[in-house]
């Protein structure tokens, strides 16, 4: 995902979605990576383009939790904008949260299976 501020959005993912920063290759443009759960990982990247940027409602990505409305008091209490917390058609209850370029990351925990 492209950021305008790699230091800014490092900060971000460390601090307010609690990600541990992982090695990255020394590649020829700024970057960091971010491990997600046991076998995925987020890559962020510095001199992000002025075009082709798409900001729409299905461009985030999600993170099952344990405990939503712990994560609601934590994002709360670092002053993140929010939304929600709020029911999804599938049982499940999800929170938004915006990082500093914009990216939408959604917090869910799943809903009862019958």
């Amino acid at each position: 995902m492209f950021v305008t501020d790699v230091s800014r959005s490092c900060h971000f993912y460390r601090t307010v979605l609690q990600l541990e920063e992982i090695p990255r290759p020394a590649f020829n443009f700024p970057g960091a990576w971010f491990r997600l759960g046991k076998t995925q990982e987020l890559h962020i990247i510095g001199e992000r383009p002025d075009q082709g940027v798409i900001r729409e409602r299905g461009d985030h990505f999600a993170l099952r939790v344990d405990d939503i409305a712990a994560w609601h008091t934590h994002l709360r209490s670092l002053g993140a904008i929010i939304r929600g917390p709020q029911p999804r058609p599938d049982g499940a209850t999800q929170i938004f949260v915006g990082d500093p370029d914009g990216h939408l990351i959604e917090l869910f925990v799943p809903g009862l299976i019958s």
